[in-house]
C-alpha cells in the first residue's frame, strides 16, 4: 500500500483492486497478491546466477540492470528494454515479481536487460508515462555514440546494438506497441534501430472482440487517460483505429506476440487479431505469435518456474537469440 487514508469522505476516485484517489491528491495502491514488495537488486542470484544493479536514468525514470553470469569482460549480448505491467498504475520494476522474472528471462535469454521503472497514473498522465519509457530507450541507444556522459559501464560493454529489443507484458505490452509505433517514425539516438519487440498479453483495445468494452482493461484505459482519448477509437490503444498511423511503419523488423487461453483481462483474441493486423498492413518483418492454451494473464511474470512458463520463456529466450 503506497499511501493511506482514513476519512473516506475524501475519496476522488476508488477502483479497487487497484489504487484510490483521494480529493488531495494522495494515491493508495492496493497490492493484494504475493510478490508485490520491493526487493534489492543482487550481486548474483542465487537461481540464475544473473547479476543486477540499480540506475538512474533521468530525474523521473529510474532501471534494474541485469547481466547473464560468466559473462567475458568483451562479450557483446543481445540488448532488451523491458516495460513491467500493472495497468499503469500499479507495478515497479523493483518489485519481486518482475526481479524473479527478469532473472529467469536474462538467463534463458543471454542478454543485457534493462528494466524500466517509470512514473505512474492517476498521478502522471499516460503521455509522460510513455515520454518516460521513450527516455529510457533513449538513454540505452545513447551509449552506442562516444560523448555520451551518463553511461553505464554492462550497457557499454556488453550491448550489441545491432541486436536491441523491447518487451513487456500487459500495460508493457501496450508501452512496446507505443514505442515501436514512435520508432517508426523518430530515430534512436545514432541511428540505431529496434530489431523486434516482444508484445506479452498487450492492453490493446479492438472493438470487433466481444465484449472487449465491459472487461476491466477497458474501464481502467478510460480513468486514467484523457477526455479525448476516452472509448475504443484512442491510437494509443487500438492499432485497428482509423485514427492509428499505418501499421506498415512500426519502427522494428520482427514481433512476437503471446497471449494466454483464458486471460481474464486482455482477450486473448486481441493479441491474434493485432498480428493479423500488422501482416495486413504491409509491414515487411517477421511476425511470430502464440496463444498458450490453459493460461491466464501475464502467467509467466507470476510463477516464471512453472512449466508453461519455461516454454514461454524459452520461446521469448529463442526469438532474441534467433541470428
Amino acid at each position: 500500500m503506497a499511501s493511506s487514508n482514513d476519512n473516506n469522505n475524501d475519496v476522488e476516485t476508488d477502483f479497487f483492486p487497484y489504487y484510490r484517489l483521494y480529493k488531495d491528491g494522495q494515491v493508495e495502491r492496493f497490492y493484494e497478491l504475493g510478490g508485490v514488495h520491493q526487493v534489492p537488486p543482487s550481486l548474483e542470484d542465487p537461481e540464475t546466477g544473473v547479476s543486477s544493479k540499480d540506475v538512474s536514468i533521468s530525474a523521473h525514470v529510474s532501471a534494474r540492470l541485469y547481466l547473464p553470469k560468466n559473462t567475458a569482460p568483451d562479450q557483446k549480448l543481445p540488448v532488451l528494454v523491458y516495460y513491467h505491467g500493472g495497468g499503469f498504475v500499479i507495478g515497479s520494476a523493483f518489485f519481486k515479481t518482475e526481479h524473479c522474472y527478469l532473472n529467469h528471462l536474462v538467463s534463458e535469454s543471454n542478454c543485457i536487460a534493462i528494466s524500466v521503472d517509470y512514473r505512474l497514473a492517476p498521478e502522471h498522465d499516460i503521455h509522460t508515462i510513455y515520454q518516460d519509457c521513450w527516455d529510457a530507450i533513449q538513454w540505452v541507444a545513447s551509449h552506442f555514440v562516444s560523448d555520451t556522459i551518463n553511461k553505464d559501464p554492462w550497457i557499454e560493454n556488453h550491448s550489441n546494438f545491432n541486436r536491441l529489443f523491447v518487451g513487456g507484458d500487459s500495460a508493457g505490452g501496450n508501452i512496446v506497441y507505443n514505442m515501436i509505433m514512435r520508432a517508426g517514425r523518430e530515430k534512436l539516438i545514432g541511428d540505431v534501430k529496434i530489431l523486434g519487440a516482444i508484445l506479452g498479453f498487450p492492453c490493446l483495445m479492438i472493438p470487433s472482440i466481444e465484449n472487449y468494452d465491459k472487461g476491466m482493461a477497458y474501464k481502467l484505459w478510460n480513468m486514467i487517460c484523457p477526455l479525448s482519448e476516452r472509448g475504443n477509437d484512442s491510437p494509443m490503444v487500438n492499432p485497428v483505429s482509423k485514427k492509428c498511423p499505418s501499421l506498415s511503419k512500426l519502427g522494428c523488423s520482427r514481433l512476437f506476440v503471446c497471449t494466454g487461453e483464458k486471460d481474464e483481462l486482455v482477450p486473448g483474441e486481441v493479441a491474434i487479431k493485432f498480428a493479423e493486423a500488422v501482416k495486413k498492413s504491409g509491414w515487411e518483418g517477421e511476425i511470430e505469435s502464440i496463444l498458450v492454451e490453459g493460461e491466464v494473464h501475464a502467467f509467466q511474470c507470476e510463477n516464471p518456474q512453472a512449466p508453461n512458463s519455461k516454454y514461454l520463456i524459452k520461446r521469448i529466450a529463442s526469438f532474441i537469440q534467433r541470428k
